[in-house]
């Protein structure tokens, strides 16, 4: 168990938001859970945030914010990268390197460049080992149906069992009335949406949106000062794998998302039994059945059973995904700061409908790029 707590959390107005821009997004959001933790920006002296376009992020978020912070860290991981901020702060807290860590992130996605997040185009100018993937024509979401068509062969499976997953994050964005899409619908209603990279069909795929969010970490000390029961970091881990998909040893195994989970599981001295709503990145539906196998919460191609028996629903055994997720709720460019949020509303018990009863350990699992990073992270409150 780490001494540091989330002292505040905020979502940034999100979904279709006319006229938004990045650091607008990034800066609202900021704001709103500075407030929530009744803190100000003046007491914000560590910077932890990337974007889609990252050159000199962290300067440029900080002249944005009015802020000259004693800390910054603008790593890069994609959705993955705000479980590793946790990580990252957790240390820079411990070592008195920051007194208030500031995770914050924003992008006008959806407004400002569209429906498409370039997963149907070729990447411009490839480099490095994307060089070799490019002349055969893979795109983003081609990579990831490479993963789910291994899947899906290796262990036997239908589209269904990747349908499922869809079907279960509806229904929990249907108790969440800020969700993109909130109508309920049924796994032949996936099968039946355009077909995209087979297997994977439109509905399979994550929704584009504007939206930002931020989280305030501070060290227990404070603990008494805030306004709020506080969260607890309980552990956390990261772990890298191939920067092109086609070069991961197996299509149906994270043994980074593996990797990950276990530092952030020895860390908090917990296991998947202890933990209580689970937030894992959901860029696709085949990135769920994944991560929850490689972190134990189900054997090797089970995964599928668990979406289809409705344990993924809040009321389920594995509440997962509960505010809709990236499938149904919000995806702007990279989610990974959402999942925390998420997870820090369910353990203060603040989720309205969607509240899983009782929750007191939360995961919260972030994936970036193509399968290729991943940071793990374990919350908890006393009850």
């Amino acid at each position: 168990m780490t001494e540091v707590i989330v002292a505040g959390v905020a979502e940034s107005d999100y979904g279709i938001v006319p006229g938004s821009t990045d650091l607008g997004l990034a800066q609202q959001a900021a704001a709103r859970a500075l407030a929530d933790a009744h803190l100000t920006p003046r007491d914000v002296d560590g910077i932890f945030s990337c974007a889609v376009s990252p050159e000199l992020y962290g300067i440029r978020i900080g002249e944005y914010l009015g802020l000259q912070p004693r800390y910054i860290d603008s790593t890069h991981l994609g959705g993955a990268a705000w479980e590793v901020y946790v990580q990252h702060a957790v240390a820079a807290l411990e070592a008195g390197l920051c007194d208030v860590a500031l995770l914050t992130y924003g992008s006008a996605q959806r407004s400002q460049r569209g429906r498409s997040l370039g997963t149907g185009r070729l990447r411009n100018r490839p480099s490095g080992p994307a060089q070799f993937d490019a002349p055969y024509g893979c795109t983003l979401v081609g990579e990831y149906a490479l993963a789910a068509s291994r899947y899906l062969y290796q262990y036997g499976a239908g589209p269904e069992a990747l349908a499922a997953v869809a079907v279960s994050t509806r229904a929990n964005a249907g108790l969440n009335p800020l969700a993109l899409y909130q109508e309920p619908m049924t796994i032949d209603d996936v099968l039946d949406s355009r077909l995209v990279a087979d297997p994977l069909h439109l509905l399979d795929c994550c929704v584009i949106t504007d939206g930002g969010g931020a989280v305030v970490l501070v060290r227990e000390e404070r603990a008494s000062d805030l306004p709020k029961p506080p969260v607890r970091v309980l552990g956390a881990g990261s772990a890298t794998s191939h920067i092109s998909m086609t070069q991961l040893p197996d299509l149906a195994d994270l043994d980074f998302a593996r990797r990950s989970g276990q530092q952030a599981f020895t860390q908090a001295g917990l296991g998947p039994a202890d933990v209580d709503v689970a937030e894992v990145y959901d860029s696709f539906t085949i990135t769920v059945l994944l991560t929850l196998e490689a972190l134990g919460f189900c054997g090797a191609g089970e995964a599928g059973k668990l979406a289809m028996d409705g344990s993924l629903r809040v009321g389920g055994s594995l509440p997962t995904n509960t505010d809709g997720g990236g499938l149904s709720s919000n995806h702007p460019g990279m989610r990974g700061i959402f999942l925390l949020i998420e997870a820090v509303r369910q353990l203060r018990g603040e989720a309205g409908a969607r509240q899983v009863a009782g929750a007191e350990v939360a995961l919260c699992h972030g994936t970036g790029g193509s399968l290729s990073a991943c940071g793990t992270v374990l919350l908890g409150v006393d009850r």
